[in-house]
């Protein structure tokens, strides 16, 4: 093998739609999919806001009993693994076991599972769990569940890294094909709503708590006040080369060409909970050193000079100090010739790893489609946050994308796609 890394297979589940044609058309247009909560009923809470996957059954991709035993945040996976397989031209069942691998980002686990077996435990006359309590919650759920299901018996692993783990999991899928796994799932889904996520959320201070679904994410934005959660994401194929060439491939969408992982060292600082008025804008400035590092070592390892970054999927928190810092960021690191920067966020929400995966779904599809997503805001740029707004979707050849993450308490991680190589063209679809 050659050891150059694809991606040839696209898996979305997303509060934008099930599957990549449907979540970029909602991209194109615009569409906000941010709404009131239905999981659960939130009217104690402050936020009553959230992005989530319409219309999900997810006995359409799994069976009663992966269901029964299993979380909504699985179910997803189980959707987007199963588009994805399909969209590669993969098999469900892998024919040569120890050739495929998953390697999925986690952050909160199977918390509905658990919000409902806890609730059983302190509630109900039996005072018992289910029996699946113990392997639902567990955050290496969905990577276990999958490799079971679809017998992929290389080495998995599962990375926590909040929303950096969702480009963290494509580097770690590049080095396990590198070192002889021909084929890795990776990515990640997330569902961080039940009463007890959206409570952990709350205590970070970070939430945005406007209750006008069109205004409440804005990053970058003189509005903004915050995130809105959101749930899914997006799973994909990443493949060696000589693999995907040799059984003939119908897609290679990119090279995962470089990569970067740095840590700040701190924790992220609280503002004080949503519900008492915490001030998200407050606060000294965030430091943006490491992840600035992080962004310039994904573009020194892809051998790929800033000039000719073609677009930029920013990490896009919607808190003003965060979003100063990334803007300076980019400053930095572009210098005068600022590429695009687009971001899809304040349609779907804030779904952790799963955001920062949806991130380089849109990403492989600019590229496939030679189209310029058009940014969800913001409408007015704050003091400090004027970068090269992608205001309208237009016709461009995006060659080199780069897509960056911020995760909780000093997580950053970027990553470089480079289109299809040159030699594997004629396997594209035009």
């Amino acid at each position: 093998m050659t050891g150059r890394v694809v991606i040839t297979g696209i898996g979305v589940v997303a509060p934008s739609g099930i599957g990549a044609d449907a979540h970029w058309k909602c991209v194109l247009a615009g569409q906000n999919r941010i709404g009131r909560i239905t999981l659960f009923d939130p009217d104690r809470y402050p936020v009553q806001l959230a992005g989530e996957v319409a219309d999900f059954d997810a006995l359409h991709h799994a069976d009663n009993r992966q269901v029964v035993q299993t979380d909504r945040w699985t179910h997803l996976g189980f959707a987007a693994t199963r588009l994805a397989l399909a969209d590669a031209g993969l098999p469900e069942v892998a024919d040569d076991p120890y050739g495929y691998a998953v390697t999925l980002a986690s952050s909160s686990g199977g918390n509905l599972f658990g919000q409902r077996e806890l609730q059983r435990l302190w509630r109900g006359t039996t005072r018992t769990v289910g029996a699946y309590q113990s392997i639902a919650w567990f955050y290496a759920a969905s990577v276990g569940q999958l490799s079971i299901r679809h017998q992929f018996k290389g080495p998995c692993g599962v990375l926590a890294a909040e929303t950096a783990g969702g480009l963290d999991s494509l580097a770690h899928a590049a080095r396990l094909i590198r070192r002889g796994t021909p084929v890795v799932l990776a990515g990640g889904t997330e569902c961080p709503l039940s009463p007890y996520a959206l409570t952990c959320q709350l205590r970070g201070g970070l939430l945005s708590v406007c209750p006008e679904p069109d205004r409440a994410y804005r990053p970058f934005d003189v509005a903004a006040s915050g995130y809105v959660p959101g749930e899914g994401g997006a799973i994909f194929v990443v493949e060696d080369l000589d693999h995907a060439v040799a059984r003939g491939a119908d897609t290679i969408y990119a090279e995962v060409a470089g990569w970067g992982a740095t840590h700040d060292a701190r924790h992220t600082e609280q503002r004080g909970a949503a519900s008492h008025g915490g001030d998200v804008g407050g606060g000294a400035d965030v430091d943006g050193t490491q992840y600035g590092r992080a962004i310039r070592l994904a573009l020194t390892r892809a051998d790929i000079d800033p000039a000719e970054v073609d677009v930029v999927f920013p990490d896009a928190l919607g808190v003003p100090r965060y979003d100063r810092s990334e803007a300076d960021v980019l400053r930095t690191v572009f210098g005068q010739r600022q590429p695009p920067v687009t971001t899809q966020k304040p349609l779907t929400g804030r779904a952790h790893q799963g955001g920062a995966a949806l991130d380089v779904a849109t990403a492989l599809l600019a590229m496939r489609h030679g189209m310029l997503p058009p940014t969800a805001g913001p409408d007015r740029p704050a003091p400090g946050c004027e970068l090269n707004f992608v205001r309208e979707s237009r016709p461009r050849r995006v060659d080199t994308a780069l897509v960056c993450a911020r995760g909780f308490d000093g997580f950053n991680s970027a990553v470089a796609l480079r289109r299809g190589p040159v030699e594997v063209s004629r396997w594209q679809r035009t």
